[in-house]
């Protein structure tokens, strides 16, 4: 069985071209679910039926894994089956009917206008890393693109005389996203005046965020940067670097944007995905309602 999953990773790799974090994610999957069979007796993956599947599904419940993590598993198992049988590795697929965990949809976390100003504002910018950290949130917030595409971006991703970014979404699918003023601002000022002193000796590098080390920063290095100003700025909520996305679309759809137009922009495939950031705006115009309007109340909640 090993063998089979070593197979179907270097097919999402070499052949799907999945990105790290989801062939990651796969291998994993695999790797747990086949563990179990092993636990259970089986040495050939062409023994197992649904009710084995489901049996896995069912131990991963009692073990008190999340809904999400339930739901990915089975997308996994499917995609590894289906595998399985286009190379002729099993002679049918057993998940194919296999029930997919149904997901709480949950609203995203998203700052006020005046709790992203505050945590804007929290870089001292006259530093190499405080202007380079004031460039990745403005950067961030004016565009919503995802920190996986703002780590990846390099020097000639970035227009600023026209204003737009060029990134790479999920799957390699290039877009162009607009590039605000101040944004463009704090950008070009950090190109211009510190990143070249955060390259030290490293000339050759493209990227267009430095680390310390004059390499291109990590996900794991921006994750610390954006929870030591969210601390800083002692804004009650939890901000991780997607907050900054989702505000971006919540305050886009708030002034008027129409869903379409933010959809393009923060890469999603479906609309459906988009649509959750309306439930946010929703939600707020029902608190502004209930708080300004003099008619709002019934006479027995005055």
């Amino acid at each position: 069985m090993e063998n089979q999953l070593q197979s179907f990773v270097y097919f999402l790799s070499d052949e799907r071209r999945v990105s790290p974090n989801t062939l990651e994610s796969y291998k994993r999957d695999i790797k747990q679910y086949l563990e179990y069979l092993g636990s259970q007796g089986f040495i050939s993956l062409k023994d197992t039926k649904k009710l084995h599947i489901s049996n896995y599904m069912f131990h991963l419940k009692q073990l008190g894994r999340a809904a999400a993590t339930q739901s990915r598993t089975v997308v996994s198992i499917r995609a590894f089956y289906q595998f399985l049988v286009r190379e002729r590795m099993v002679d049918q697929d057993p998940s194919t009917h296999v029930e997919i965990p149904k997901l709480e949809k949950r609203l995203p976390s998203v700052l006020t206008i005046l709790e992203m100003d505050k945590l804007l504002e929290s870089p001292q910018t006259d530093t190499p890393s405080g202007l380079r950290d004031k460039a990745m949130l403005e950067l961030l917030y004016a565009t919503g693109i995802r920190v996986s595409e703002l780590i990846s971006l390099d020097v000639e991703n970035v227009n600023l005389d026209m204003g737009f970014v060029r990134c790479a979404g999920k799957a390699s699918k290039e877009r162009i996203v607009p590039l605000g003023g101040i944004a463009a601002e704090f950008v070009g000022s950090y190109m211009k005046t510190m990143r070249p002193r955060l390259l030290k000796h490293s000339k050759e590098e493209q990227a267009l965020f430095i680390s310390h080390l004059g390499t291109r920063i990590t996900r794991q290095g921006f994750w610390k940067i954006i929870k030591r100003y969210a601390a800083e700025t002692e804004i009650v909520k939890e901000i991780t670097p997607h907050t900054l996305r989702h505000s971006f679309a919540v305050h886009l759809l708030e002034n008027g944007a129409d869903l379409r137009s933010v959809q393009e922009m923060l890469g999603h495939a479906d609309i459906s995905t988009t649509q959750v950031y309306m439930q946010v705006n929703r939600n707020k115009m029902k608190e502004v309602y209930d708080r300004t309007h003099p008619r709002a109340k019934s006479k027995e909640s005055l």
